[in-house]
């Protein structure tokens, strides 16, 4: 096993017009896909902008981009837009790529590939020691990337995490090759690509890790307060809301109810670097969360399909369908060597279960409606279909 080092060294971010004009013509004389990662500050912005930008081709070598100082990347966007771009979990970065003017056509994602080969772990620190016998240190994984100058140990190992995708990529499509799967993983690719964002939830503060303790209206209306001023307050000084205000303050405060602001600012839970210098915002949002007329209700409203948990004793022939779906996909997962999650996602195979189309044309229509792709149909009919037939017949032999 060999220790990662990027080539190249020393690095420096591209933040000025000449040299990125001088890295899209290296780039576009380069040879064949383009290896691209994005570094966000999540946990320490509250944005998830990308705060560097790597790219990687042969016969071009490494660029590290300021997309702050640069802004946008038309140039960039147009001369590679048609070319293959190596991704490591490309649904983490697209977005962020996209807020700047970069958009691909066609992509490689090795981590989305690792898990269809049938791989373990899929980290790409795993995946790379794995494959390539290389150790690949992530000690500036969890960095806060918007910290400007960047220290030169960050720049190299955010090169590394380039440089390493072309060959990585090679390793993984001739695994999906040998396994039958290569058209499988251009299907999924192809729908990470054009996956919509996902639609903003109605009740976004619900998100509070430790809402399910609270049992009261009064208090989810306090939590439901203060979550929305934290989230203001944080995308206005552009800093993680956690970091303002944990999640488990604001939990612990709409338990207690304290009666003022004094009384807020003695309670011991209530931490966090602006717990006590913004203690009048986060009081009046208390006040209007105790005198709020619109009490949430103690759930949130579903998709309309009742909690599986209540379908043994309330619905339990849709219970029988899915255990039986169940069990059929994770022996089919076995067999195949794919995660189940990825032969069809849980949501899908509850709403599947729970409404039970009646013909092999309605079950298509519902997955695809679901999202499924062609070839998650085509094992998934008769999976589903053999599942549903075995859980009548439980029935009728019990």
């Amino acid at each position: 096993m060999t220790e990662g080092t990027a080539s190249g060294g020393p690095f420096h971010t591209i933040a000025t017009h000449h040299e990125y004009q001088l890295a899209v013509e290296k780039i576009s004389s380069g040879e064949g896909p383009i290896a691209v990662d994005a570094e966000r500050a999540s946990g320490f912005r509250y944005s998830q902008r990308a705060y560097l930008i790597q790219m990687f081709r042969e016969g071009s070598g490494t660029f590290l981009f300021d997309p702050i100082g640069l802004g946008g990347f038309d140039e960039l966007n147009l001369a590679i837009q048609n070319v293959e771009w190596i991704f490591h979990a490309a649904s983490q970065d697209l977005a962020c790529l996209r807020e700047v003017g970069l958009e691909p056509t066609k992509i490689f994602d090795t981590e989305l590939g690792a898990r269809l080969a049938g791989l373990p772990r899929v980290g790409l620190a795993t995946v790379v020691e794995e494959l390539l016998g290389i150790h690949l240190a992530k000690e500036h994984s969890a960095a806060d990337w918007s910290t400007r100058p960047l220290p030169e140990s960050w720049l190299e190992y955010a090169a590394l995490d380039v440089e390493l995708l072309v060959r990585l990529r090679s390793e993984i499509d001739s695994i999906l090759h040998d396994q039958g799967k290569q058209s499988i993983a251009a299907e999924e690719f192809q729908a990470t690509l054009e996956r919509a964002p996902k639609p903003s939830m109605a009740e976004p503060w619900r998100r509070l890790s430790g809402v399910h303790t609270l049992k009261h209206p009064r208090s989810l209306a306090v939590a439901r307060s203060l979550w929305v001023s934290r989230d203001e307050y944080a995308r206005e000084i552009d800093t993680a809301p956690g970091r303002l205000l944990p999640d488990s303050s604001i939990v612990a405060v709409s338990k207690t109810l304290p009666e003022s602001a004094k009384a807020l600012a003695s309670t011991k839970e209530f931490t966090g670097r602006a717990s006590r210098s913004q203690l009048e915002l986060w009081w009046n949002a208390i006040e209007r969360g105790l005198t709020s007329t619109d009490l949430p209700e103690a759930r949130a409203q579903g998709d309309g399909i009742p909690n599986p948990r209540t379908w043994p004793d309330k619905h339990p022939e849709a219970d029988r369908r899915l255990r039986s779906a169940k069990s059929a996909f994770s022996k089919l997962s076995e067999e195949l060597a794919i995660p189940v999650e990825n032969l069809l996602t849980p949501e899908l195979l509850r709403q599947i279960a729970w409404n039970n189309p009646q013909s092999s044309e309605l079950l298509i229509e519902a997955l695809k409606d679901g999202g499924a792709r062609n070839w998650q149909i085509e094992f998934a009919v008769p999976t589903i279909e053999n599942a549903f037939v075995e859980a009548v017949q439980s029935t009728q032999d019990s």
